[in-house]
């Protein structure tokens, strides 16, 4: 049985420079369900462990296989695609949802609180994170304990309460990340830096978007190519001209709408 639970890395001091014992360190468990796996030792217990190898050799194939699963499902979504039906995703700054079969996945936030709302009373249960389990059971969570159980016949909605200074930093995060290129020179364009410019042009039948450093650079595009007489990009407002296939839509502007590029893959050019 010794040799069984130091397998398992029970029943022992964690060594230095021991990499298992760092990774059981992490894994703090309940006295219940330390003493279940003491009950499960006694039940596989042997002469030379080899019950115990077996086992964690079969839980590592299916962790690889799960990280497999993981990442071919970000991978996806990435290429704006529903990882359930296939179909094309509503992909926002926070958000990214399916339209045709309802999955989605969404941020929640780090710091303002989530407040959940009792159904047929003016009471709510308050809590720094929840989850929502499948059978509808809403756990909430302060202080990393659960500090409430909640059927699902028993609350109405979930509210998430988002801090100013957290959406801030986030959009900060995004636009770091985005790298945007001038659409004349190619120098990385700074969206808070003055002159930069964003416009919509359809060349053809279809609308693009075009980032800019500068107002020179702005202007430079625009001399090499002018506004067309029946469609005058530069000038007219894209909610109110339907001469083009939109891509950009007036449901988002500012930050989520530079982001919408970035979050899929370009497809590479052959």
């Amino acid at each position: 049985m010794a040799k069984l639970s130091k397998l398992l890395g029970l029943g022992r001091e964690p060594l230095e420079d021991d990499p298992e014992a760092e990774s059981l360190e992490r894994v703090i468990l309940p006295q219940d369900q330390q003493d279940n796996i003491a009950m499960d030792i006694t039940i596989l217990d042997d002469e030379d462990g080899s019950r115990a190898q077996q086992l964690q050799k079969v839980a590592a194939k299916e962790v690889f296989s799960a990280a497999e699963d993981s990442i071919k499902k970000m991978h996806v979504i990435k290429m704006g695609r529903c990882p359930v039906c296939g179909d094309h995703l509503r992909q926002h700054l926070f958000a990214t949802i399916c339209e045709s079969c309802g999955w989605h996945r969404f941020d929640m936030p780090q710091a303002g609180p989530v407040r959940v709302h009792l159904r047929n009373s003016d009471r709510i249960v308050e809590g720094e994170r929840c989850y929502t389990l499948k059978p509808g059971v809403c756990l909430v969570l302060r202080d990393d304990m659960v500090v409430a159980k909640i059927p699902r016949d028993a609350y109405d909605w979930i509210e998430y309460v988002w801090n100013e200074n957290e959406i801030d930093q986030r959009h900060k995060l995004v636009v770091e990340r985005m790298q945007i290129s001038c659409g004349w020179c190619g120098e990385p364009a700074d969206t808070e830096k003055d002159g930069f410019h964003m416009v919509h042009v359809a060349f053809g039948a279809t609308q693009e978007r075009y980032c800019f450093c500068s107002d020179e650079c702005y202007e430079a595009f625009r001399k090499m190519y002018p506004a067309r007489v029946h469609r005058n990009c530069y000038e007219r407002n894209c909610a109110e001209c339907n001469l083009c296939v939109k891509r950009y839509g007036d449901e988002a502007e500012g930050i989520r709408m530079l982001a919408k590029d970035f979050l899929s893959i370009k497809k590479k050019k052959l």
